[in-house]
């Protein structure tokens, strides 16, 4: 427990017999249950994770093998009815790549009232980074910039599932419709924003060992890629829809509009003739107009943050 809030700990674990009892035995003193969930381990994960000597209460529930974003729901909706109001609910993995230390510099934000979600920012961290392999680093930039632009604020290190999370955010989400598989991050990040829930990030460690990564990046990148751009736009429209109407976002799709018109002729409006004419390429305005349409949507997801502070005080 941390002050008033009780602390429980997520941790999805698949074949992780040989570093779960690890991250068990670890945890901070204040947690006070830990939830691993065991994905379909072929291994003895499960057997070590019920006999470790762990500070405080653990629970092991059987997974489905539906993917790792399935298995911190169920862990997140587990101590939804576990844990009295109000705690917080932090991922951990169970391959040992998070630092137990960290947590309680990861939930501070929270404590202090200044964020709804915590997310882990490697970067930040003095060994963080530099201990990513180079291909999780290139692949981790990418998606940190599509990932921003989903979500409309800066999110610098999108992958890291060191996380946490106040439970008046979970007694609100869709579980129904939440995502299964590896691109969980980026879909929470996104519609947290949609909600206009506070995001903000804090520097953790990342270690690394000799684990394989079980992720194909072609699949994924075309599979999480498609999700940004489908929740990004949903995300869009329901700010233009009543009765919450945001007038940035009303902005944010105008200048959307005109920027897919630069590269469509029959959409092709008279200021854009003008600048073409000026030998201005139609790729320069579109990206022009774009980069506008992100900026009015910076403001929309301020703005709803906002709304959702001022409507809980």
């Amino acid at each position: 427990m941390l002050g008033a809030w009780r602390v429980g700990v997520v941790i999805p674990a698949k074949n992780e017999e040989a570093s779960i009892t690890e991250v068990l035995e670890t945890l901070p003193e204040h947690v006070d249950v830990a939830v691993v969930i065991d994905d379909g381990s072929q291994d003895r994960t499960a057997e070590r994770a019920k006999t470790a000597v762990a500070p405080c209460e653990v629970i092991v529930l059987s997974g489905h093998g539906e993917g790792v974003g399935a298995s911190i729901d169920r862990g997140h909706q587990h101590l939804l009815g576990a844990l009295q109001e109000p705690f917080l609910s932090v991922v951990m993995a169970g391959d040992g790549q998070m630092n137990p230390d960290d947590m309680e510099g990861l939930v501070r934000p929270i404590l202090e009232g200044a964020a709804d979600h915590v997310k882990g920012n490697r970067k930040q961290h003095e060994n963080g980074y530099h201990n990513m392999p180079r291909m999780r680093k290139m692949a981790s930039e990418v998606l940190g910039i599509f990932t921003s632009l989903a979500a409309g604020q800066t999110i610098h290190d999108p992958q890291c599932g060191y996380t946490a999370t106040a439970s008046h955010v979970l007694k609100t989400w869709n579980w129904s419709r939440s995502w299964k598989g590896y691109g969980y991050p980026n879909y929470w990040l996104i519609n947290l924003a949609r909600e206009g829930w506070r995001i903000a990030e804090q520097p953790v460690e990342s270690i690394y060992r000799d684990e394989d990564s079980g992720i194909k990046p072609a699949s994924f990148f075309a599979k999480v890629g498609c999700m940004m751009a489908i929740e990004h736009h949903r995300r869009n429209l329901s700010w233009i829809k009543p009765p919450l109407t945001l007038p940035h976002s009303l902005f944010a799709l105008l200048a959307y509009l005109l920027g897919w018109s630069a590269f469509l002729p029959m959409f092709t409006n008279d200021l854009e003739e003008v600048l073409v004419q000026r030998n201005i390429p139609p790729i320069l305005i579109g990206l022009f107009f774009w980069s506008m349409a992100h900026l009015f949507d910076r403001f929309a997801t301020r703005t709803r943050q906002e709304l959702r502070a001022n409507a809980k005080t």
